[in-house]
């Protein structure tokens, strides 16, 4: 897979789109925003963050996805030697590797960071925020740094910009799916969920408001790239209309709670702004 015209980096390729556009579709629609070559390794990138995310989720019995894991984790090691796997996701990002000179420690800190998450027990949940930020800027973090990498991009503001960004992000999914929420929560109403959601809303707020501060400093081919912040700020919004109610049905409509329609022009009024 040398070139970037050939008939099977296309296939993989297009298998990434899809991947993504199935199961992470708010950032499939901010992947479009990005420059060609970029958005190529970023499909590459977030779909082997599709296929380690899900690996879990999808197994029937948690061991066999702790065995998809640790093939992900093998696969890595291969793909920096160049031994050739078969499946897609791994080919496309075997050529973002070559093309882009993707870091090794970020892939492998990122699916190492989900077998150590799937390797818990059932009752083993994180104890504090801060638990879940270091597993956040393990898995989540390390995407658009390798984003902001195989754009040629290199800019410790445009990092410091995009772990904010990913921790906004990762609280904010946080409380929309209500998971995890027990490490906070004191009782089982509904009022005490949505003042839970709140303060981790919160969160998500201050981190998006420090990414934003840096906004003035980062390079302008950065800002595509940080455009992650929209989905983030969009759900905090649809959260706040229904009073931090996870439960409303409200949230689940759409594209994170509103129009896909409104959310397409909202990440284009960015976009066209050069905002984040």
């Amino acid at each position: 897979m040398n070139g970037g015209g050939s008939s099977s980096l296309r296939s993989a390729l297009s298998y990434c789109v899809q991947q993504v556009r199935n199961y992470d579709y708010h950032h499939y629609l901010c992947l479009l925003e990005l420059p060609t070559e970029m958005r190529k390794a970023a499909f590459a990138l977030r779909a082997f963050n599709v296929e380690t995310a899900r690996a879990m989720d999808v197994a029937s019995d948690p061991k066999i996805g702790l065995m998809r894991l640790l093939w992900w984790q093998e696969a890595i090691d291969k793909l920096y030697t160049k031994k050739p796997i078969n499946h897609p996701a791994a080919q496309a990002l075997s050529w973002a590797i070559s093309e882009h000179n993707i870091s090794k420690p970020w892939l492998k800190r990122s699916v190492d960071a989900r077998i150590r998450d799937a390797q818990r027990e059932v009752d083993d949940i994180p104890e504090s925020i801060a638990e879940l930020e270091k597993y956040a800027e393990d898995t989540v973090s390390t995407l658009l740094y390798n984003t902001l990498q195989a754009g040629g991009i290199s800019s410790t503001t445009a990092d410091h910009a995009a772990s904010h960004i990913d921790l906004a992000e990762k609280h904010g999914l946080l409380v929309k799916q209500g998971g995890r929420l027990e490490i906070l929560l004191d009782n089982d109403s509904r009022e005490g969920l949505s003042n839970v959601v709140f303060e981790i809303a919160s969160v998500a707020n201050a981190h998006l408001l420090k990414a934003r501060e840096l906004a003035g400093k980062v390079p302008a081919e950065a800002k595509p790239v940080l455009l992650h912040s929209v989905p983030v700020q969009v759900l905090l919004d649809s959260l706040n209309k229904v009073q931090f109610d996870v439960f409303d049905p409200r949230i689940q409509r759409g594209v994170l709670g509103v129009p896909p329609l409104l959310f397409q022009f909202k990440l284009k009024w960015y976009s066209w702004r050069a905002m984040f």
